[in-house]
């Protein structure tokens, strides 16, 4: 190449790169705007005065639409969702370093967690707050139906990806708040240490003979079922740290296949099999090394409980969506306007990417048509 030449495309790739770090920087400053309109509510809302409470989706969905390039978009879809929203409640009684153990799962305690965690990561960086948390969280890691877990995937992404605005940690400051406040804990689990794969694990797991209630309810029962533990650890464990990566998009991709499969049992909450490993994803490389395999072991976990308490026994043939393409997903998605489906889209998108399967464009179309359209 002429040295010219070589002076053009040097010229070429300096305004793309240009081009990109400005549509970055406009992808933080639309979801800046939304956590700063959305840090006023709460992380859950309805059913007031009970232990139950559907989690505040939003600040997920805006980063999802942000950063898939349909920031436009997240206005007109804060305008409709915040009008179920309720108001974060005023700290009561600081949380300290004596008294979190007894404040963790307590949802009347929300504001109270918010503002500690608020606090935490003024006083230290988001990272150091984070790693220490994390082996406290995650024995908790079922906590609002993984919500806990999915609001801190998608907060950290968006912190690793450039956005270190005051907003954007102050978002994943509510999100690890939230998961204190909700803290539930799976009984009877027992680490990986099978030989199954995960579509395989996933497929063997037993059934809750009475899959009712609310999902804590539906937990306590698993302890009651003899085979709970043994197919827990049916899971082949990874051999080292660094084949943890892959064993998460592994889960990640089973939880996408079987939503398409096995999703229209329960819509809502089987899309979480799938979006809480790909949660899992964003937040393990800024986690020590020595964390990543009980990270895994825990996701596995609740994923395998929501299986077992919200998936049927057997499955149904999904048809492959004929000449879709998976860039059309992800408007689709927008335009049909509930969380779910947009969250269940974001996963399958990054994992069609590394998997090439096209059950997972069917999983994100079946999704579509078993969840009603936003009004």
């Amino acid at each position: 190449m002429s040295t010219a030449g070589a002076g053009r495309t040097t010229a070429v790739s300096a305004q793309a790169r240009s081009v990109a770090a400005g549509a970055r920087l406009a992808r933080f400053d639309h979801l800046d705007e939304a956590y700063s309109r959305l840090h006023r509510w709460g992380p859950e809302f309805g059913e007031e005065g009970s232990e139950n409470g559907l989690a505040n989706h939003a600040p997920m969905a805006a980063e999802i639409l942000c950063r898939r390039g349909l920031g436009d978009r997240v206005e007109p879809w804060l305008d409709r969702y915040v009008a179920r929203l309720e108001e974060l409640p005023r700290e009561s009684e600081p949380i300290t370093c004596e008294t979190w153990r007894a404040a963790m799962g307590k949802r009347a305690r929300i504001g109270d967690w918010a503002a500690y965690f608020d606090r935490a990561v003024r006083e230290a960086s988001w990272h150091e707050v984070l790693v220490d948390w994390w082996p406290r969280l995650l024995p908790a890691i079922a906590s609002g139906a993984t919500h806990g877990l999915i609001r801190t995937g998608h907060a950290v992404r968006n912190i690793v990806e450039g956005n270190r605005s005051e907003a954007a940690v102050h978002e994943l400051s509510n999100a690890l708040g939230y998961w204190a406040a909700r803290a539930i804990y799976v009984p009877g689990v027992a680490a990986p240490a099978g030989e199954l794969d995960a579509d395989a694990a996933l497929a063997g797991l037993p059934r809750l003979p009475n899959q009712s209630g609310v999902i804590r309810d539906r937990f306590s029962r698993l302890a009651g079922l003899a085979s709970w533990t043994p197919a827990v650890a049916s899971l082949r464990p990874p051999g080292s740290a660094d084949e943890v990566p892959a064993a998460l998009l592994d889960l990640t991709a089973a939880g996408v296949r079987q939503y398409a499969t096995h999703g229209h049992a329960s819509p809502v909450l089987l899309v979480h099999g799938a979006t809480a490993p790909h949660a899992m994803q964003q937040v393990l490389p800024v986690l020590p090394r020595e964390l990543w395999a009980p990270s895994l072991a825990a996701t596995w976990a609740a994923c395998a409980a929501l299986t077992v308490a919200y998936a049927p026994a057997h499955g149904r043939t999904v048809e492959v969506p004929d000449g879709l393409e998976p860039e059309e997903l992800m408007d689709r998605a927008a335009r049909h306007g509930d969380e779910h489906v947009i969250k269940l889209t974001d996963a399958v998108l990054d994992t069609y990417a590394s998997t090439g399967d096209p059950l997972m464009l069917a999983a994100a179309t079946a999704c579509a048509e078993r969840i009603a359209p936003a009004g």
